[in-house]
């Protein structure tokens, strides 16, 4: 799936417009090249594609891109609109609901019903909760709950979905009196 965003990136694109139009990107070359996860294997957003591809051991351009491509189509097959989120609600009160923000974050504003991942809770997530049953996970924007869905599924959660956009897309197309915020 070519989102508008990825129209026109390609090899000469700067790393900032690839993360850009696919946000998973640095997740996908980090499990399959060990490639943006720390200072050693790190890059800036304005080294192209291209360039980091021949940093990295001459990696060929067009087997990076379609790894960032597939990816973005995994990621996407996970991803629930804040509308289908609240159907789902509807259809399930019981739904498990994370929150993946900061303590401080989920004490200001959460969705009811939801819980904030803690130590102790991944720990009954992992030892007791069905991994086939449906999970979805909640955060500020939509960008950190990716990266939890991922660890999840790594570890057998079939059921697992993010919010798009997390609450604050929530606010936006659900309910407009939930409150809004920025990080400052």
């Amino acid at each position: 799936m070519t989102t508008p965003a990825a129209a026109g990136i390609g090899p000469e694109s700067p790393m900032g417009d690839v993360l850009a139009a696919y946000p998973g990107a640095q997740r996908a070359l980090f499990r399959r090249y060990h490639i943006g996860g720390c200072s050693s294997c790190g890059f800036q957003p304005t080294e192209t594609l291209a360039a980091l591809c021949a940093r990295n051991n001459g990696l060929p351009v067009a087997d990076v891109f379609a790894h960032i491509q597939a990816s973005h189509e995994q990621d996407e097959k996970i991803l629930l609109t804040p509308a289908a989120l609240a159907e789902l609600r509807r259809q399930n009160p019981d739904l498990k609901l994370v929150d993946v923000r900061s303590r401080e974050e989920f004490e200001a504003i959460n969705l009811p019903g939801s819980i904030l991942l803690s130590q102790p809770v991944m720990q009954e997530i992992m030892g007791r909760w069905d991994p086939q049953a449906p999970l979805v996970l909640v955060d500020h924007l939509g960008k950190q709950a990716m990266d939890a869905a991922a660890y999840f599924a790594g570890h057998g959660f079939t059921g697992v979905r993010c919010l798009r956009g997390g609450l604050d897309a929530w606010a936006v197309e659900v309910d407009p009196a939930f409150p809004r915020y920025t990080l400052g």
